[in-house]
């Protein structure tokens, strides 16, 4: 068949088609398309989030600016529920900006009063504050960019929220140390001062320090190398009080000491271990704590060789809806991992009656806002 026959019609020929080049520089967008000017709202849309990530008063002004250059505005004003806050441009002179702003508080509506126009700012169905700007800009216009704002805002709210919780659940978790294992561990160094006081000496130093970072008020975040001497320190004084009879292997790859994590992830799932793993189980005991760079994520695993749990109540425990006595800071744990990274990053747990535990860890190596003090 010919190429330019269509099926069916042999010999007939193809109609040419004709292209009409779009004037300009070749391959230029027909003029009045407008696609640069949206491309540049966009852009100055993505940024006002970024100028309102800490609310109004934390930078109100530069979002002001941004505000005045998409409504093409004489003047912009931002004011929460106690007054103006930031502007941008000369509002005119008697113009009755208070007035208005007392207005649209009353009535929580959009209103014009030229040569000035209003919109509310509602975050979470809530009055939150006020957009006024001077100029020939429409109404509807200016409802969009304060909806835009109030989103902004309720997302800053949002991310203060999330920060509170996850400090609130540190607290949480720093209450939780076991006042078991505080007992058992002075227990210890006592006996070892008669028949062994160089290592009852040592194990003293390991307590404090133990206790000293636990404790630390030093920020949300620390370096994986920290909480592995932290590890490491609670294991020492955890071997001492199974009189030698826990083996220890920590294996953890030089590249991710320096990568930052939350602030006490690895030693109370080391602490669970122990405790619901090891301390029930008759003879010797292995843990082992290994760390590894997995392409863009860092992975710990927290290995135990002791009873075990059935994986139904693991997943309890993950919940928070397991026993009390069981799974001492994992649900916290995994909390906080989730509320920092999103929830694909939670704990993950491999266990069976008498198989033993495995706990896993997965996080990113770079994430924004994550670094240690």
């Amino acid at each position: 068949m010919d190429r330019t026959s269509r099926p069916g019609t042999p010999g007939a020929a193809r109609p040419r088609r004709t292209w009409t080049p779009w004037p300009g520089r070749r391959g230029a967008r027909p003029a009045g398309t407008g696609l640069p000017a949206t491309i540049a709202a966009l852009r100055e849309a993505r940024l006002l989030g970024a100028d309102l990530r800490a609310g109004l008063r934390g930078g109100g002004t530069a979002a002001a600016r941004r505000i005045r250059r998409l409504l093409r505005a004489d003047a912009v004003l931002l004011a929460d529920l106690d007054g103006p806050v930031a502007r941008h441009g000369a509002l005119p002179r008697g113009s009755g900006a208070e007035g208005l702003l007392a207005e649209v508080y009353e009535h929580g509506t959009a209103l014009r009063r030229p040569p000035l126009c209003a919109a509310p700012l509602i975050v979470a169905d809530e009055l939150a504050g006020c957009l006024i700007a001077a100029g020939d800009v429409a109404e509807e216009d200016l409802s969009e960019v304060a909806r835009l704002v109030a989103e902004q805002l309720d997302h800053a709210e949002l991310r203060t929220a999330r920060t509170r919780i996850a400090a609130a659940d540190l607290r949480t978790l720093r209450a939780q140390i076991s006042p078991h294992f505080l007992h058992n561990a002075l227990a210890v160094i006592a006996a070892h001062i008669r028949s062994d006081p160089g290592r009852a000496r040592g194990l003293l130093t390991d307590f404090a320090d133990y206790l000293r970072y636990s404790f630390s008020t030093q920020g949300d975040y620390a370096t994986v190398a920290a909480e592995l001497q932290a590890t490491q320190t609670y294991l020492e004084l955890q071997r001492a009080r199974f009189d030698d009879r826990l083996d220890i292997t920590v294996r953890m790859a030089p590249e991710i000491l320096p990568v930052a994590i939350p602030f006490l992830v690895v030693q109370p799932i080391v602490e669970n271990a122990v405790r619901h793993g090891l301390e029930r189980k008759a003879g010797r005991g292995h843990i082992s704590v290994s760390g590894f760079g997995e392409g863009p994520l860092v992975v710990i695993e927290i290995e135990d060789d002791g009873v075990g749990m059935d994986p139904q109540l693991a997943r309890a425990v993950l919940a928070g809806s397991g026993p009390p006595a069981k799974g001492v800071g994992l649900a916290n744990v995994d909390q906080r991992l989730r509320a920092v990274y999103g929830p694909e990053h939670g704990l993950l747990i491999e266990t069976a009656p008498d198989s033993g535990t495995k706990v896993v860890i997965r996080v990113p190596r770079f994430m924004r806002g994550v670094v240690a003090e």
